[in-house]
């Protein structure tokens, strides 16, 4: 069994390290900053053996260079259509990675929206997808479009309902709260912000999440429901005909109101 175990980093990162139980040779997900890595190893007696990128922002790439430098020749695997230095390992849709060290291999999903070429890794029922899919929410799009970002969280959402989800930040009590604003009077989605907001006053993280959960609670898996649809033609203030065309008003609608 995979452990899997979060790094704090910034004000709200979760760096995900990978080992499996018995070994000292660990992977790291979007190591944004060097340095609580390097101290958890230390405290852990732990060694580095590969890093796995999803995406090219700064916060999920900034540690790379400094943890090369500690732990030469370990594979760096990140999407293969994003600039990103130090990425030695390019992937692309449906490529198996096998981490050395931990004896586990992913495979990579492309999942573009957020970034253009941003990827995810799913293996032994974990999907580490980045800022793709958040817990309650998504990430902004940045580079890529909102026809590509609602693809990849549709695709996303076919997997399986037991599958974990390790997105890279805690932003799930300000997620829920706009998921409200869409659907008000979800009962699956209010008894979540309570618990939610139960394991944030005990300093625990709300994630990973699992995909079943997500699709019952996040708006922005749920764009064919009618509550879902209802809310985001009244922002839009016109009839919205496609799943993507209601995933495009909720997003702006977070983007313009609630951010």
């Amino acid at each position: 069994m995979l452990e899997i175990r979060p790094i704090p980093a910034f004000d709200d990162n979760y760096i995900w390290l990978l080992q499996r139980p018995g070994h000292t040779a660990v992977a790291v997900v979007d190591p944004g900053d060097e340095e609580p890595v390097l101290e958890r190893l230390r405290q852990d007696g732990l060694t580095l053996a590969a890093i796995m990128i999803t995406h090219k922002h700064g916060d999920h790439t900034g540690g790379i260079q400094a943890l090369v430098q500690a732990f030469p020749d370990i594979p760096v695997y990140g999407p293969a259509h994003e600039p990103i230095k130090g990425v030695t390992r390019p992937l692309t849709e449906g490529d198996r990675v096998e981490i050395p060290g931990i004896g586990s291999t992913m495979t990579v999903m492309e999942v573009p929206g957020h970034t253009e070429g941003h990827i995810a890794y799913l293996g032994e029922g974990a999907l580490f997808c980045g800022d793709t899919l958040f817990a309650g929410g998504c990430g902004r799009v940045f580079s890529g479009t909102h026809r590509q970002l609602h693809r990849s969280l549709q695709r996303i959402a076919a997997l399986p309902p037991e599958t974990l989800a390790y997105c890279a930040h805690e932003y799930t009590r300000a997620n829920l709260g706009f998921a409200r604003w869409v659907e008000p009077d979800n009962p699956g989605l209010l008894q979540r912000i309570g618990e939610t907001n139960a394991t944030r006053t005990r300093g625990e993280p709300t994630v990973p999440s699992s995909l079943g959960l997500e699709r019952e609670t996040n708006p922005f898996l749920r764009t064919g429901e009618p509550t879902v649809i209802a809310a985001a033609e009244r922002y839009a203030e016109k009839k919205l005909t496609s799943g993507e065309a209601v995933f495009a008003a909720i997003r702006e609608w977070k983007d313009r109101e609630y951010d």
